[in-house]
């Protein structure tokens, strides 16, 4: 935090104080990280990556133990995240492509979001950092609920020069991607992490006369993996090469996040803001991460199995935090099975929208889950990428060609794994439960006859 932004703080402390005393709805700010393991934060027992600030925010809230992406990639799973529905619902049920036209359509005009929703309820908008829904017109930001973005649209960019490139095979792209709003803003040499703290203080600070709803998204701890050396010198050198880069990147993120929870406390705003943190997939094995282009292994998703793109827990299971003190009570585990799609029927419920109001999604308030210990709103869980479809009913899940990846190599096309025995899921139970499988099988089956068949292909 600059000596100018310790000032307006200062200054908007006490007007702070007094303006939240007065509202009756609550901020929101949503944290996204973007192919963060649930092993890759001490609050769900990582030992060697040191992450004090996201762990605090754990402490004054629930920590979620069976929270899903609704997708294991990142686009669909924004989709979900943003309109309450199944990503295939949202037309996005597979990465965007990245390219230089900024053209690419995403979110439909007219799309039901959660920032468009709050907005019309007198809520203050903002998105900072990864967007990755679309960069044509109808599909940006500012068509899409919110009052002010600054961010890129790409699924990544350097962390310093803020520019998107791939090279090698058939394509070659290079291109810059920083905006602020509908212009281009070029702040080279700024690290991405601290570049976006710096832009969600700015933004809270700001806001005194009416509730406001942020998001912001990290491009941490997708590839390109870089850090500067005050983080990494954090961690010993002796630490595998790329777990320690995976460590440090975490924590410069984890201190951006203690820098945005700290200025909502100075500015009196803490204790009337909900805080919800999660990653958008599990931690990646995709070569592009990789120094030495080998399967990466820096990011954790132990003790689950799979990665990114799969639709085992490890692609899938998310860390995932809620904080809202004097509401949440602390360090709470919640067991209960929810998901990205339940953030808006939820946040809208805590804003005082009536229930008739709330429009209808696919995700469910998790509010009975969350306050009271209740059980899930979800009897059913299901996911669909790419040929893979899965189901998660109780403590049973069957997945259906299911992703095989160097090192984890699966060679059926059928897995039912039983997440209260063999979270680890490497039983398959489906010899041992045909039945089992026959009926959820036929589940799978009629909830994709709901999608839209495009979106399956």
């Amino acid at each position: 935090m600059n000596r100018r932004q310790f000032l307006n703080l200062t200054a908007a402390g006490t007007a702070g104080c007094l303006m939240n005393a007065q509202q009756n709805q609550p901020n929101f700010l949503i944290i996204y990280a973007d192919d963060l393991g649930i092993g890759d934060l001490g609050c769900y027992g990582a030992k060697d990556v040191k992450t004090p600030n996201i762990d605090r925010l754990a402490a004054s809230g629930a920590r979620f133990t069976d929270w899903y992406t609704n997708s294991p990639v990142c686009s669909p799973s924004r989709a979900a995240l943003l309109t309450g529905k199944y990503p295939q619902k949202a037309g996005i049920p597979k990465v965007l492509p990245s390219v230089a036209a900024f053209d690419v359509p995403g979110l439909k005009k007219g799309e039901v979001t959660l920032p468009a929703e709050l907005k019309k309820r007198g809520y203050r908008t903002g998105h900072i950092g990864k967007w990755h829904l679309g960069s044509a017109e109808h599909s940006r930001p500012l068509a899409q609920g919110y009052d002010e973005f600054f961010g890129f649209y790409s699924g990544w960019t350097d962390y310093y020069s803020h520019r998107y490139y791939r090279q090698g095979g058939a394509v070659q792209d290079i291109f810059h991607d920083l905006w602020r709003n509908e212009q281009e803003e070029f702040r080279d040499g700024e690290y991405q992490a601290e570049l976006f703290a710096s832009e969600a203080v700015s933004f809270i600070t700001k806001q005194s006369s009416q509730p406001f709803f942020l998001t912001l998204a990290f491009g941490s701890v997708h590839y390109p993996m870089m850090a500067p050396e005050k983080y990494l010198s954090r961690f010993p050198k002796t630490m595998e090469r790329e777990r320690r880069m995976h460590a440090a990147v975490t924590a410069a993120m984890d201190d951006a996040v203690g820098e945005v929870i700290d200025a909502l406390s100075q500015l009196g705003k803490l204790d009337n803001t909900v805080i919800f943190f999660q990653s958008d997939n599990g931690a990646t094995q995709e070569i592009r991460a990789h120094s030495k282009a080998l399967p990466y292994r820096g990011g954790s998703n132990a003790p689950y199995r799979g990665f990114k793109a799969g639709l085992f827990e490890g692609g899938i299971r998310m860390p995932a935090l809620m904080s809202w003190r004097n509401h949440i009570p602390a360090n709470q585990k919640v067991s209960g099975v929810g998901g990205a799609m339940d953030i808006l029927p939820t946040f809208l419920t805590w804003a005082g929208v009536p229930a008739a109001d709330i429009p209808a999604v696919d995700g469910k308030s998790v509010d009975q889950m969350i306050q009271k210990n209740a059980a899930s709103p979800h009897q059913e869980f299901y996911w669909a990428y790419l040929q893979q479809r899965a189901l998660r009913e109780g403590n049973w899940k069957l997945i259906l060609k299911p992703a095989s990846v160097p090192g984890d190599e699966v060679e059926t096309d059928l897995w039912l794994s039983n997440l209260v025995e063999d979270p680890s899921e490497k039983t398959n139970y489906a010899s041992r439960e045909p039945a089992r499988v026959a009926s959820m099988r036929e589940k799978i089956r009629k909830w994709a006859s709901t999608l839209p068949p495009a979106t399956l292909e």
